[in-house]
C-alpha cells in the first residue's frame, strides 16, 4: 500500500508541471489551423502511458441536465466534464482546439457511445471555453493527464 501515495504525487507533480509550462500560442484572424504536431509539441509527457487522440467533440443537450451520469455523480453544465467511450472514469483530459489553439481540463464522468461524427461529448462550460458552444461539433485532440478517483455521490 506504500506505493498508491508515491503514485498519486507523481501525478499530482506531473499535472502541475503540465499545467504551467505551456503557452498557448495567439492565432491570427484569417491564420491556418495549426498541425495536430504542432499543437501536441510540448503538451504531453514523453512517458505518457495513453496517447493523444483526434476526433470530433460536440456537448451534452440541455435535456441532460441533473441527470446521472456513469459515475453516479449528477451532469451539471457549468462543471468541467465530459463523457468518453472508453477512457476510465476519473481520468482528467486535456481538450484541445487545433483552429484556435484553446484548451480546457475535463473530467471524464460519463460515457457515450461510439458514433462515426464525434467521440467525446463535453459539458456546456467545457464547450465554451474551446470555442465550441453553438456549433455543433469541432474537431478536437485530446491528450489524457492523470486519472483521479473518483468520490462517490452522496
Amino acid at each position: 500500500m506504500t506505493g498508491r501515495p508515491t503514485i498519486y504525487i507523481l501525478a499530482a507533480g506531473i499535472a502541475l508541471l503540465l499545467t504551467c509550462a505551456v503557452a498557448t500560442p495567439a492565432v491570427a484572424a484569417g491564420a491556418e489551423p495549426a498541425k495536430l504536431e504542432e499543437v501536441l509539441e510540448g503538451l504531453i509527457l514523453k512517458s505518457s502511458p495513453l496517447e493523444p487522440m483526434e476526433g470530433f467533440a460536440s456537448y451534452y443537450a440541455k435535456r441532460f441536465e441533473g441527470r446521472r451520469t456513469t459515475s453516479g455523480h449528477r451532469y451539471h453544465p457549468d462543471k468541467l466534464t465530459a463523457a468518453h467511450e472508453s477512457l476510465p472514469l476519473g481520468t482528467v483530459v486535456r481538450v484541445v482546439n487545433p483552429a484556435t489553439h484553446q484548451e480546457v481540463h475535463v473530467t471524464i464522468t460519463d460515457r457515450c457511445a461510439r458514433k462515426a461524427f464525434h467521440f467525446i461529448d463535453l459539458s456546456r462550460a467545457a464547450a465554451k471555453k474551446i470555442g465550441l458552444w453553438g456549433k455543433g461539433r469541432i474537431k478536437v485532440v485530446i491528450i489524457p493527464l492523470l486519472q483521479e478517483k473518483l468520490e462517490k455521490p452522496t
